[in-house]
């Protein structure tokens, strides 16, 4: 390597080596055999191999079991505010391509999947929502910042406010406080009121992004909702864990004759009445307040239920750790097991895993097991995932995580 290194340096393992080599970013605790240099909490760190061959440069992390955070594998890249501005409006470009151009309510950057590791930012109208898992992100987020509204608006994007949502335990993993909040931002002034409107798939949102779960909306089901859409016209659906009814919407918008939405939560249930009535579907809506779990096998065992030809499965993650998949499976497959003996033959079953710990092989086995247990088959219509705007980096398993299916029941 002729580039002459000026950053301290950590020294990983075969198998630490083994692991960047083939395309991983992430550099354990346990594969560090030694250090070299000042090495400080978010600074940036070369990593080598054991035989000094350069890997990578990242930021570390003093406290996280995730030491380094590979940022580049060019020895030439230095790591100044250009090149955080330049990753930025590479994030913004692309999603310009895969969006056509529809940047009004999309994920402008995934973390590692955009170079910017531990880094979330969510556009809801003229509103950016951060959310920063990483300590050496969190030292630089107001170069993001500045740099993310600078790109938006060279694209003709009004930014009005750039909003934090780091109350999410996991950052305390890296030695950061939880806040949320207005960030401030030279030449923003944001507004007093923490929710906005956006229009997805024609459908309009009121978006809580102060209190809402995660940073308020969940983008990553834009395109299969439009799919469940498509499915619906004229069906009786029945959307499970409908959080702010966004599904429901969708098939209300694609011409279903009646659609019932299901949350367990009181203040989910209200905000997608909310935006029933906000897109004047509410006519051909209902509403219920209960357990999933519950209201299937009620409705399974109550003769006099009304009858579904389309039923939406969207839990939420049953599983966040290896440790727990085995029984994620049992919840997944119960409630799969239930979908599925409700509907008719020629029903429509869409159903989802949004945990990329329930691995795509796994969740089609427990689809198959759930469907032979319940003494019907599945014709395939649909196998997607997440949206284009939530980028899968090929050998970084975690950021492919959302499994979404359409079947028929024969």
């Amino acid at each position: 390597m002729k580039t002459e290194r000026i950053y301290p340096f950590v020294t990983v393992t075969k198998k630490g080596e083994k692991f960047l080599k083939e395309g991983h970013v992430w550099v354990y605790g346990e594969e560090i055999t030694s250090t070299n240099g000042d090495i400080t909490n978010g600074c940036v760190v070369d990593v080598f191999s054991e035989k000094h061959t350069y890997l990578g440069s990242g930021l570390y992390s003093e406290l996280s079991k995730i030491k380094v955070r590979i940022l580049s594998t060019n020895a030439n890249d230095t790591y100044d505010e250009s090149f955080f501005t330049r990753r930025v409006k590479y994030a913004i470009s692309y999603r310009k391509t895969v969006m056509r151009g529809d940047l009004s309510s999309c994920r402008l950057i995934f973390g590692e999947a955009d170079g910017l590791p531990g880094v979330t930012a969510d556009k809801f109208s003229d509103i950016v929502v951060f959310q920063i898992l990483s300590y050496g992100m969190e030292q630089r987020k107001d170069v993001l910042y500045r740099a993310i509204v600078d790109a938006l608006r060279d694209e003709g994007e009004t930014v009005n406010g750039i909003f934090e949502r780091n109350d999410v335990a996991i950052r305390k993993l890296e030695g950061l406080e939880e806040n949320k909040g207005w960030a401030d931002v030279d030449g923003i002034f944001h507004p007093i009121e923490t929710k906005t409107q956006i229009v997805e798939n024609g459908i309009k949102y009121t978006v809580d992004f102060e209190n809402g779960q995660k940073t308020g909306f969940f983008l990553d089901q834009k395109f299969n909702r439009a799919e469940v859409a498509r499915i619906a016209l004229g069906k009786t659906v029945l959307d499970c864990f409908t959080h702010t009814g966004s599904f429901a919407l969708n098939a209300a918008m694609g011409g279903a004759a009646h659609v019932t939405a299901v949350d367990i939560s009181e203040k989910a249930i209200e905000d997608a009445k909310t935006n029933a009535a906000l897109n004047r579907l509410d006519s051909r809506m209902s509403f219920v307040a209960a357990d999933v779990f519950d209201y299937l096998t009620e409705l399974k065992n109550d003769k006099n239920a009304p009858k579904y030809d389309f039923i939406i499965l969207d839990p939420p993650a049953f599983t966040k750790s290896r440790q727990t998949v085995r029984n994620a499976e049992k919840g997944y497959k119960e409630i799969n097991k239930k979908a599925m003996q409700l509907l008719p033959r020629g029903g429509y079953l869409a159903t989802c895993s949004c945990s990329h710990f329930m691995r795509d092989d796994l969740f089609r086995k427990m689809l198959a097991d759930a469907a032979n247990e319940a003494s019907v088959t599945l014709k395939q219509i649909e196998a997607r995932q997440q949206a284009c705007d939530h980028p899968i980096l090929m050998n970084v398993p975690e950021t492919d995580y959302l499994k979404f299916y359409i079947f028929q029941i024969v």
